[in-house]
């Protein structure tokens, strides 16, 4: 039964060092000790070994980064909470061994990126960053173009060569086979790429999930699988599919509205969004929270908010100290696409400046075994006001 009694904690595999035991461990202990019966899951960030972007630039989906741990750790956990992992589907590390492959014109990894020219028509493609899309490489075949959706070092896969697709299921199921019961399909909306078209949302990429949650629901283990697309609103709905895509699907409108209700002190738009969201469909339900490792969207207030209340976020943020990451549209124009702030900061006052309400939390502290450490962690409270059963 989902209720807002499902709760997940974020973390990253590291949040927690001490310089002596492995942080994998001490993840553990920290939330056997401190968490145990207050969240139900877990969701470790990428525990994989990357190159960049905090560890979505993956160069080996069956390995755990060795200055974490091992998958014996990753197994403990999931022994006692609900383990949530990343599978990136839309792309690993320019430096990964497959795309050294791929340079190298090598079986089977020759076909297993998205190439494109720069005199295709790109116009239309939705944009989640303002760099290049495409990044030039030389090859054994000469030189090509790969697709970039989110970095240069981030490589887009061609999940067109069913290869790729049954690479991930494969590698899916090793997971699982670790531990893992919640799988967030990272950046999955942009999957599916087509000369001409947006390049996200494509019935291609629905395929996909459906396939995935048709699998998830045969298996003996009880998974669930978690859409992860920052879009608006009525965009993000659409991974539901018909009860036959993503179990849960963020609430992704939820964090910019609530920020915009805190600093304006309106809930206006924070109620006229709640009364017309729809009941999550049966067997689903929508996972809610108030911030992540990527900051807060604001693509999901988008239709929600108007241009210029967002703006007016934007540059209260910007004052208390936050950064904006920016989105390159169809004529070259940027737009605001996350504020990248911790909470704290975001409230340190109101649209009107900053205010003397704000006090700082006492800091955790280090228990004698483990020594001073960084902690951090998010919660996600799930499903608020909807109780659905698989």
């Amino acid at each position: 039964m989902w209720s807002a009694d499902n709760t997940y904690v974020i973390t990253y595999g590291n949040s927690i060092i001490d310089g002596e035991h492995k942080p994998l461990s001490l993840l553990q202990d920290f939330v056997n000790e401190n968490l145990k019966g207050v969240i139900k899951g877990v969701h470790i960030l990428p525990y994989f070994p990357y190159t960049s972007d905090d560890g979505f630039a993956i160069t080996d989906y069956r390995a755990v980064d060795s200055g974490l741990g091992g998958w014996e750790d990753i197994e403990r956990i999931s022994r006692e909470f609900r383990l949530m992992s990343d599978l990136v589907l839309n792309h690993c590390s320019s430096q990964s061994s497959w795309f050294n492959e791929f340079r190298m014109g090598h079986e089977p990894y020759k076909d297993f990126f998205f190439t494109a020219s720069p005199e295709d028509d790109l116009s239309s493609v939705v944009r989640p960053r303002a760099h290049p899309l495409l990044r030039k490489v030389e090859t054994a075949e000469g030189e090509q173009h790969v697709w970039c959706t989110f970095s240069h070092d981030q490589v887009d896969f061609d999940f067109s060569n069913p290869e790729v697709l049954l690479e991930f299921l494969r590698i899916m199921r090793f997971h699982i086979n670790s531990g893992v019961r919640t799988i967030r399909l990272d950046a999955c909306a942009f999957i599916w790429k087509e000369i001409g078209t947006s390049c996200i949302h494509l019935p291609q990429t629905h395929e996909i999930i459906r396939l995935m949650r048709l699998l998830a629901d045969y298996s003996e283990e009880s998974i669930v699988l978690i859409t992860e697309t920052n879009v608006p609103n009525i965009e993000n709905l659409s991974y539901f599919g018909n009860r036959n895509e993503a179990h849960m699907i963020y609430n992704f409108s939820l964090p910019p509205l609530i920020v915009h209700a805190l600093l304006t002190g309106t809930s206006q738009f924070l109620n006229a969004w709640q009364m017309a969201m729809p009941p999550a469909q049966m067997g689903c339900a929508y996972f809610n929270f108030t911030a992540s490792h990527d900051g807060i969207g604001l693509r999901p207030a988008e239709s929600l908010l108007s241009d210029e209340a967002i703006m007016q976020m934007v540059e209260t943020v910007k004052g208390f100290g936050g950064r904006i990451s920016m989105r390159q549209l169809s004529d070259g124009s940027m737009r605001p696409y996350e504020m990248n702030v911790a909470l704290f900061d975001a409230l340190k006052g109101t649209v009107n400046g900053e205010d003397e309400t704000q006090h700082r939390p006492l800091p955790l502290q280090p228990d004698d075994r483990h020594g001073a450490g960084r902690h951090s962690g998010l919660l996600y409270p799930l499903a608020a006001g909807h109780q659905q059963r698989l």
